[in-house]
């Protein structure tokens, strides 16, 4: 007799539907007969009750059976007839495919601020309005009207957008370019999916950082890759790591977050990025570099991206608007040698043909215009003043209860809380006080750390927003 698979990572009482399901279909209940008791059908699969009535309930919502006080449970008379005709079974179609899901935590975060939009957020990584250029770019957007032609676009991107961003990068990140090797993806995220999935086979490995935001993106795992980790210190990753896992596990590709790297804030040091380019060229391993957050530098002088001392062609450079301007416009790009940005616009058009060409144009525009150098001094002063405000909150609400290391540019404070604390139950707690925020172990980490994000509450929150998670640790502490 079947039984479910108590080892498999589809839950039991789905299990036990989709095999009803199955034997529905085959006829081995027809339309009309009656199915065995909820009692019944748990003493048979050695099951507790509980799970038959979810797997039961299942079926009748999808109208596959159907349950009357006084007649039992049946197979619905009217939805399979004599010739059974019956809705996919999406379930099985959900759980399949090649791309994994978010991870729980983070499907967890996503649903929380969708239902309650009053929780202070310290999760989500991006700047809030109140330090986003909004009145800028509607100002841009005022003036310079979109009305020609709105065909499809070259897929490597906008022309005017890559000539803007030809001048940015050497005049912002010292990185020599041309437009032919820029290739603008709808942000960070897009252009490592398509270094995932264009540049490596399933079964590659690939060195990560730990921590890193890299962690929370299962497209790794969806891709086939095998990851390795490359610990980061108060320095950044160690050269000498990298060469160690290539002599180990001939690591195809070399994923790093050199300048205030998220989740932990820290700096690649300058010796260090040139041990590793050296180590890079002697290997011939490709570096993926996102470069998000150098332009936050809060003393105003922004770490040089490797890409920029980069000679032999090692570094593939992603960047990104989102952490500088605003996310919503989803404009990044990448810089590559122009058979890389070839093969991946040509994976891209098979996507979707292209992004939009209105937010290229107004993120070309602000590129250009005057009124870009003086919002990147606006939002340094403005970041500097809510990490500020968040390290004095911490400082005064939880002196003996965490440790941190204070950044120096990006958007991120990487929090280690000092006792033994579940990272489920702190969630589920802060959640009800009212804040959110990433659990460290969505980047890799052990439980205990704590990410919080300090651009996207409004100034006025950050303090009250620490009070409250301070009373959810404390509770969960007991």
């Amino acid at each position: 007799m079947w039984k479910p698979d108590r080892y498999s990572s589809l839950p039991i009482y789905q299990q036990i539907a989709d095999e009803i399901e199955r034997r529905i279909s085959y006829g081995e209940f027809p339309p009309g007969s009656l199915l065995p008791s909820e009692r019944k059908l748990a003493e048979q699969l050695e099951v507790n009750r509980s799970t038959v009535i979810l797997a039961y309930a299942e079926l009748r919502a999808l109208g596959i059976i159907e349950s009357r006080t006084g007649s039992g449970t049946r197979v619905s008379k009217y939805k399979w007839k004599a010739t059974p005709k019956h809705t996919p079974n999406w379930h099985r179609y959900v759980e399949g495919g090649n791309f994994l899901p978010n991870l729980p935590f983070l499907r967890r975060i996503r649903e929380a601020l969708q239902q309650d939009n009053s929780l202070i957020d310290f999760a989500s990584g991006e700047l809030g309005a109140d330090i986003s250029p909004v009145t800028e770019i509607n100002m841009l957007m005022a003036e310079n009207h979109h009305t020609e032609y709105l065909g499809y676009n070259n897929p490597q991107g906008f022309i005017p957008l890559r000539e803007a961003l030809v001048s940015y990068l050497s005049r912002y990140r010292g990185i020599q370019t041309a437009e032919s090797s820029i290739l603008i993806t709808s942000g960070s995220q897009q252009s490592l999916y398509l270094i995932t999935q264009c540049l490596l086979t399933p079964g590659d490995a690939v060195a990560i950082e730990d921590p890193s935001y890299n962690y929370s993106l299962p497209m790794f795992q969806s891709a086939g890759l095998r990851l390795f980790r490359l610990p980061v210190d108060q320095h950044g990753a160690r050269p000498e790591d990298v060469r160690t896992l290539y002599k180990k596990h001939r690591i195809k590709m070399v994923f790093l977050n050199p300048n205030f790297q998220n989740p932990t804030g820290v700096r690649l040091a300058q010796e260090r990025k040139i041990e590793l380019l050296n180590v890079a060229s002697e290997l011939g391993l490709p570096v993926v570099e996102d470069d998000p957050f150098s332009l936050t530098a809060y003393d105003g002088v922004p770490p040089m991206p490797l890409k920029s001392m980069d000679t032999v062609g090692s570094v593939l450079y992603i960047g990104s608007f989102s952490k500088i301007a605003a996310s919503g416009l989803r404009v990044g790009w990448m810089v590559a040698p122009h058979s890389v940005v070839e093969r991946l616009a040509d994976a891209r058009q098979q996507m979707d043909y292209g992004l939009s060409v209105v937010p290229q144009k107004v993120a070309a525009q602000f590129l250009n215009s005057p009124l870009f150098q003086p919002h990147l001094e606006r939002l340094r002063m403005n970041l500097m003043y809510k990490r500020d405000l968040l390290i004095e909150a911490l400082q005064k609400e939880l002196p003996d209860l965490v440790h941190f290391s204070i950044p120096q540019g990006g958007l991120h404070l990487w929090c280690k809380i000092i006792p033994k604390v579940n990272d489920h139950r702190l969630l589920e707690e802060a959640i009800r006080q009212g804040i959110i925020f990433v659990p460290g172990s969505v980047y890799g980490s052990d439980s205990g750390y704590v990410r919080f994000t300090y651009a996207r509450p409004h100034t006025e929150d950050i303090v009250q927003g620490i009070a409250k998670f301070a009373a959810a640790l404390r509770n969960v502490l007991g």
